[in-house]
Formats: structure tokens, sequence, C-alpha cells
């Protein structure tokens, strides 16, 4: 299948592109939120770069939106309106942004674009109204068992924040220094040097996904204080690390950390009596995160995640041509679609790297 997709979430897409489609990247020179591209990510083939003024002729067999302003740019785009003229779903990665059961989601009270959420509390808190709708769990990268918790730190992934504050927990992060030093990867992360007074919570920068999964298994633990994000990526990375975890029991987290894969609460105090047993007893640290490792191999496979992902196409597109018999796909009336083999390669121009972090919230989008 020819999937149309802007690159948002280089974390999501990291798994979405391991499929057997082929998946059509715009692309700009100023590889910006509209034409990143490949983002200078080590993808494979299937994930090409197109630039945008060729997609037209390309003819996508169905479009993934992930913002609702891309329906109006798909439309530009294509000269067809997606869910009417080609296939669409919308991929929504977030939990709602302004009130928690009240917000109407962009899409909803629509049928012809069905909804997918990443987690089972996002589709639960959105009002989808009458909108389709369904969720694929995220599906995640094996990165390897990495952990050796050799250093007497605690690590966290949190993009943006001294920008979003409470919502990643920025504040809560001083409650642990006095156990260990808080090291903090992502990005802006240099702003907390004049954020946060505690020089023990350190900014440690964005990193490329493969050294950062080996400079976050050095530490003992993983620490997620978000109060509001959708599933952070990085909390399950670090937990397919072989990382034991500590994290806020909020949103999906209850359901992505069960009791023997981590320690969960609302009350930061029992994270912090958790990770001063942590850091004191690296061989319980081990025994936690190789419980973590397994539960995170079996719960959010890769294999199921493209597995329900073809399933999801698969019925969007039947569905979408039972509706509309007499439409084709967007493009010209005639003739194959050119194959994307034969443009010329746009993915060795420099460009920008794709942020690193641990949710859609966290890699640049607004909260």
């Amino acid at each position: 299948m020819r999937i149309l997709i802007w690159h948002v979430h280089g974390g999501w897409m990291d798994s979405f592109v391991q499929g057997s489609h082929e998946y059509l990247l715009p692309t700009s020179p100023e590889r910006d939120g509209w034409g990143l591209g490949r983002g200078g990510r080590g993808w494979p083939a299937g994930a090409c770069e197109v630039p945008p003024e060729l997609l037209r002729d390309l003819r996508p067999d169905v479009v993934v939106l992930q913002r609702p302003d891309e329906i109006a740019e798909a439309t530009r785009l294509l000269g067809a309106v997606p869910g009417v003229d080609v296939p669409a779903v919308y991929l929504e990665h977030n939990t709602p942004r302004q009130h928690a059961v009240t917000s109407v989601h962009p899409l909803a009270d629509q049928r012809d674009i069905p909804i997918v959420h990443v987690t089972h509390f996002n589709e639960l808190f959105w009002d989808n109204g009458t909108a389709p709708t369904t969720v694929i769990e995220h599906g995640i990268v094996d990165p390897g068992p990495r952990y050796s918790g050799e250093l007497d730190a605690l690590a966290a992934v949190i993009n943006e924040p001294v920008r979003r504050g409470r919502v990643t927990g920025t504040d809560l992060l001083a409650r642990f220094t006095d156990l260990a030093p808080v090291h903090v990867f992502g990005m802006a992360t240099e702003g907390l040097q004049h954020a946060v007074a505690d020089r023990s919570v350190v900014p440690s920068g964005d990193l490329p996904p493969d050294e950062l999964h080996t400079q976050l298994a050095r530490r003992r633990a993983y620490l997620h204080p978000v109060r509001w994000t959708s599933l952070g990526l990085s909390l399950l990375e670090a937990m397919y690390l072989g990382m034991p975890v500590l994290a806020l029991a909020t949103t999906e987290v209850v359901r992505a950390v069960p009791p023997g894969t981590g320690v969960t609460s609302t009350n930061p105090d029992d994270l912090r009596a958790a990770a001063s047993g942590l850091l004191a007893d690296p061989d319980r640290a081990r025994e936690l995160g190789a419980a973590a490792r397994e539960h995170v191999r079996h719960a959010y496979s890769l294999q199921n995640f493209l597995e329900r992902w073809d399933t999801v196409l698969d019925d969007t597109v039947a569905t979408w041509r039972l509706r509309h018999p007499r439409q084709r796909r967007a493009g010209p009336p005639a003739g194959p679609a050119p194959r994307v083999d034969h443009l010329d390669p746009l993915d060795h121009r420099p460009g920008t790297r794709s942020p690193q972090g641990s949710g859609p919230e966290t890699e640049g989008a607004p909260s």
C-alpha cells in the first residue's frame, strides 16, 4: 500500500515505517513540520522522501492524518479530499488538551475518517461523538537489553521541560535530588539551568535514539513524573532496555506498567521511597528491569502493532470503496502511478534531525 504521512512524531514513526508499505514523506528544502522527510533517521528504504508537488502524481492509496490542518493540506497537494476522494484515517497521539472529559475531538461526529487512538485512555477521555474509533497501542522497536544501572542517578526524558512545566512534572524533579542526581534528556533541556535552582537536576541534551538508549541504560532507574500526556514512548523504551521505572500513575501508565514491572503511584513520596530502595539495591533494580523488559516485549510488540495497522488500513480502504464505488483514488485518472524509486533521492540532503522524546507532546507539539 502507498501511504501518505507527514513526519510529525519521530519516535512513533520509527515503528510505523517498519511495515511492508511505501511511506510517502513530504519533504521540502526547509525541513520544517510540513516537509521534514526522514529527518536524518535511519529508516528502511520504504520510507520515501517526496517533494510535495509530486504527491498528486504518486496517487497514495490512503492518507494517515495526524493534525487537523493536514486535511486541507492533503486536499491542496492531492487535489482530493481525504475521506471522500481518497481513503484516510486520523491518528490521534495526544490526550485532550483543555478539559479531561469534555474536550470534543476535531474529527468528532463525522463518518468519513476513522480516528485511531494510541491508548485506551485517550479514546475514553476524548469526546469522539459519532466518529468511528479504534485503538492501536504502541509497538516498540527492540533497542536490546542494555541496562547496566552503573550510575547512581535517575534518568528522565522530557522535551521542553520549562515551557511545559507542570504538564510534564518538571516541578517534581527536585523532590528526588536528595537521593541522586536526575539527568534530564530531551529538547530544550538547557533551559532547566535557569528554571530550576537545584543543580542536581542536570540537563543532558537531545541525543540521537541509539545514543539516548545507551545513556539511559547506564542510570539506575527511569523516572516518569508526567502528569498529563498520552503514553511516553521513552517510558516504554526504558522498560525495553531493562530499566526499572518509577512513574506517576496518570493517564495510560497504570496499564503500561502493571504490578511487578515497575513502581507507579499518584503520591510522589511513594516513588521517592522506591527510588531510594533501587539506589541501595542494584540487584533488585536489575530484577525489576528484567520484568519490565519482558512485559513490553509482549504487550507492545512491534509485530502486533504492524499487523493491527495493516488490518485498520485494509478495512479503511475497503470501507471507502464500498461507500464511494465510483470514486478513484487521488491523482490523474489514467495510467500507472510512477515508481517512487525513480525519484531523485532526497534523504542525503542535510536536514534537521527529528526531535526525540517521550510522546507527541514532547516532540515539539504544543501542549
